[in-house]
């Protein structure tokens, strides 16, 4: 009954994990070059020179000859002065610590005062000049000649986007960044660390998940059969530590290195263990159109994005990807055709055949290179995705297709020898539907998405899942933070695990639906909490008493990164 579970129930803590995936708005800062004081005269002149019509050719002349003598007799004047205003001019591309005295300033002002005096004394032939000149200003900023410099106040620069190339690569759950953690920057450790190239994540996440059906059948912790039967309780925690090899010449090059610790109460739900949960290198090839992952790698954050606010579905963990919990070696290739359309490849150590539970007992720390009867799976993603954009909804199209020649039991003869093949095929969807807030963060808004999974029955004990998602990112202005989601699920059972079940009298059903929905709510910059409830109809695999025919789960589950 333990193998039963732990091939069908989904990994509680990779679920609550991607429950706080958001999208991440990019900021892009914009620099200005300003005129010097003799590209803005020059331009002056040439503007007003070509602005004035042309009434007759004595007039113009006349008209030509008087401002040239005025405008040399000035100069011969105002030269000094000039110079001064021209040097007080270029102080203002220097920074603070390097701007001159009080004496600059002083001689700023005389230069303004003089200036000012000699368009006193050119206006009225200017105006004489050019009768026809609008003086409302026109249309574009580009046809103002008069105005020497334009000033815009500086733009914010964001404090934490120099750690932006420490984050994990590679992946599609993005973690948090350092703006959202509990420490982020304090006493400039981070920045410290940064200046080595070193960048560094943590969190640590406590679940509670429990039956409340009044009627529900109550076991205890050794005979429980499905999490939240009793009063589940989970804790997960890890850490991963990246080191940028780009300042070495590598394109995007990076080393990650990881590792978690985990308890559960019943252990079917994920056995205790403390070992790696990634140890990577990656880099990119040919301005990122080729994207190369390899090492002790966990697939599940590498392929299919699962559903980032709820049950993660079991056909790709069977099929043997590997996760969090039990990180196999792996090589990754991805290849980008644009910036939108990709197909992703990789060739991975399967987990072991028999489940989850059997592979980290068997490898606790996930440093052995195998386990018991696994071999080889070939995994191959392609997909579309454009990120949302002011204006453009944030699409996400994609299907997979895996194959494994590991050791699998034959659930259609079982007393034969162990089947060499498996195989698993999806199709997954996401949309945003509507932006709550295009201009300023465009990846606000509702979603919805299905998946569509399915795995052959004859060693798979579950053969199908499909699913059904309405969610929303920051849909409240006044907490852009939260996420809502609510989802409806289905899996099929194995025909050939029923039929062998009912041979035995027990009693069976064949598939399993659930209704769930869950808020998981910001409380403070690295602090997380989720609210949840979870409605099941046959929570139980496959046999089941008619106690444990329904569950009502109410999961409460805290998260805090640093």
């Amino acid at each position: 009954m333990t193998r039963l579970l732990t091939q069908q129930l989904p990994d509680v803590a990779s679920k609550l994990r991607a429950d706080l995936v958001g999208a991440q708005s990019i900021k892009a800062s914009n620099k200005e070059g300003k005129l010097t004081p003799h590209a803005s005269v020059a331009m002056s002149v040439r503007t007003r020179s070509t602005a004035a019509p042309v009434f007759s050719a004595r007039s113009t002349l006349t008209q030509t000859g008087f401002a040239i003598a005025v405008s040399f007799a000035a100069s011969l004047v105002c030269s000094p002065a000039l110079a001064g205003a021209e040097k007080a001019s270029d102080t203002t591309n220097e920074t603070p610590d390097e701007a001159p005295g009080p004496t600059i300033q002083k001689q700023s002002g005389a230069a303004v005062s003089v200036r000012r005096r000699q368009l006193k004394r050119t206006a009225p032939l200017a105006a004489r000049s050019a009768p026809a000149q609008a003086t409302n200003a026109p249309d574009s900023r580009h046809d103002r000649p008069d105005k020497v410099a334009e000033t815009k106040p500086p733009e914010k620069i964001d404090p934490f986007a120099k750690f932006d190339n420490l984050r994990e690569k590679g992946t599609w759950l993005n973690i948090p960044g350092p703006a959202d953690t509990i420490d982020q920057d304090k006493g400039g450790v981070r920045s410290a660390l940064a200046d080595l190239g070193i960048g560094y994540v943590g969190w640590t996440q406590n679940t509670l998940i429990d039956n409340r059906l009044p009627h529900a059948s109550k076991s205890t912790i050794f005979n429980q059969r499905y999490v939240g039967e009793s009063p589940t309780f989970g804790t997960v925690n890890f850490m991963i530590v990246t080191y940028d090899l780009s300042r070495f010449g590598i394109p995007d090059g990076q080393i990650s290195v990881g590792a978690e610790q985990q308890y559960w109460t019943w252990k079917p739900a994920g056995p205790d263990r403390v070992g790696i949960n990634t140890f990577a290198y990656y880099q990119t090839f040919f301005d990122r159109t080729l994207e190369l992952k390899m090492g002790y790698l966990r697939n599940h954050d590498e392929f299919l994005g699962m559903n980032p606010f709820g049950p993660t579905p079991v056909i790709l963990s069977q099929a043997g990807m590997s996760n969090n919990s039990a990180p196999t070696p792996a090589l990754n290739v991805k290849y980008n055709f644009d910036d939108r359309l990709y197909t992703k490849f990789s060739i991975q150590r399967s987990v072991s055949p028999d489940g989850q539970l059997v592979h980290i007992t068997e490898n606790p720390s996930g440093l052995d290179w195998r386990t018991a009867d696994a071999s080889i799976l070939l995994l191959d993603e392609t997909g579309f995705k454009n990120k949302a954009a002011p204006g453009l909804p944030e699409t996400w199209l994609r299907a997979g297709i895996g194959f494994n020649d590991s050791r699998y039991p034959h659930l259609a003869y079982p007393l034969q020898p162990r089947a060499n093949a498996n195989s698993a095929y999806y199709v997954a969807a996401d949309r945003q539907f509507w932006q709550a807030d295009p201009q300023g963060s465009p990846a606000r808004g509702i979603y919805g998405g299905f998946s569509a999974m399915y795995a052959p029955s004859d060693v798979n004990k579950v053969s199908r899942y499909l699913e059904l998602r309405l969610y929303a990112k920051g849909l409240f202005s006044s907490r852009p933070g939260d996420r809502i989601a609510i989802a409806a699920t289905n899996i099929a059972w194995s025909h050939f695990a029923v039929d062998a079940a009912l041979a035995k009298g027990d009693l069976v059903h064949r598939d399993s639906t659930a209704i769930w929905g869950r808020y998981t709510a910001r409380l403070a910059p690295g602090v997380y909490a989720t609210l949840g409830l979870l409605y099941i109809n046959h929570p139980s695999t496959i046999t089941y008493t008619r106690q444990t025919g329904h569950a009502l789960n109410v999961l409460v589950s805290t998260s805090v990164f640093f």
